[in-house]
């Protein structure tokens, strides 16, 4: 079996579906059904989005933001008014407005001017979803065991990238602008690391199955086998290059590593215990180490 590095895997992308609606969250209200009753001097602004031409009007999960039309003195644009209704109705005076609205991480900015008649805006925001999940064989990881990274474009592309969002949990949604992304699948805190590039439509849900090839490990030092484990051990798990994977202190710890051979190192009132184990995929289990 090799050394182990990042963990081997596979990703499942399941044919995007055209069914966001159902999993944004509602909007708290349709503020924008009809025209409202307007005091001189003021101009209404009715606002509603939509993911494309081909699509319906989104009705829930966006946040709506008008600014001025020119920046202060520092440089900042105000903020004047914000919602978070599907459809809202904006009152202003007349003049020039920046409209922001975004869903999740996309957005959409247009300039409108407004005069003396009310005025109905419609936004094309080019977004899709991302949900995502981890599998070891055909067992779903547990929620809380991994987790998910999102960067924009392909692993492969050259320059320093940061990601658009951490630690997203299993069968969480994540709204991003229509384009390439890579996905780095983290299962526990070692090695266990995947790196997966998925392509994103306007309008439509991806599902994601990472498959992690790894185990959860739980090590013990004692002084025969089968016997009570060792408090105050300190661990350090190496591959066979050396290299350090994990280090933890404590009678059980538990390490999540992907599959291959390691090293083990316990260290216990200054003497020091090792041993070599294999890890295989979906098999957790116990590595004893014997104080002898």
């Amino acid at each position: 079996m090799a050394a182990p590095g990042f963990g081997s895997g596979a990703i499942g992308i399941a044919p995007p579906r055209g069914d966001i609606p159902s999993i944004l969250p509602a909007a708290p209200g349709l503020s924008g059904t009809g025209v409202p009753q307007l005091a001189p001097g003021q101009v209404g602004l009715l606002l509603s989005a939509r993911f494309g031409e081909k699509t319906g009007p989104i009705t829930g999960g966006l946040h709506w933001r008008i600014y001025a039309e020119r920046p202060d003195n520092a440089g900042r644009f105000q903020l004047l008014k914000e919602d978070r209704s599907a459809a809202p109705t904006f009152v202003l005076p007349p003049g020039g407005y920046v409209v922001h609205v975004n869903v999740g991480l996309a957005s959409a900015t247009k300039h409108v001017r407004l005069r003396a008649e009310t005025v109905r805006e419609l936004l094309d925001i080019p977004a899709g979803g991302i949900r995502l999940e981890g599998r070891v064989g055909g067992v779903r990881i547990p929620a809380g065991q991994i987790s998910f990274d999102v960067f924009p474009g392909s692993q492969f592309d050259s320059g320093d990238k940061r990601p658009i969002t951490r630690a997203v949990m299993t069968g969480d949604v994540v709204m991003v602008t229509e384009g390439t992304y890579h996905i780095v699948s983290n299962y526990g805190d070692a090695n266990a690391v995947i790196r997966s590039d998925i392509r994103i439509q306007s309008g439509k849900l991806t599902d994601v199955t990472v498959t992690h090839h790894a185990a959860i490990i739980t090590l013990k030092l004692v002084g025969d086998r089968g016997g009570e484990a060792l408090a105050n051990t300190a661990w350090s798990v190496l591959t066979p290059g050396g290299d350090v994977v994990k280090e933890s202190i404590g009678a059980f710890p538990r390490v999540i590593l992907a599959e291959g051979d390691y090293r083990v190192i316990a260290r216990n009132e200054g003497k020091v215990f090792e041993r070599a184990f294999k890890v295989s995929s979906g098999v957790d289990g116990e590595i004893e180490v014997l104080a002898r």
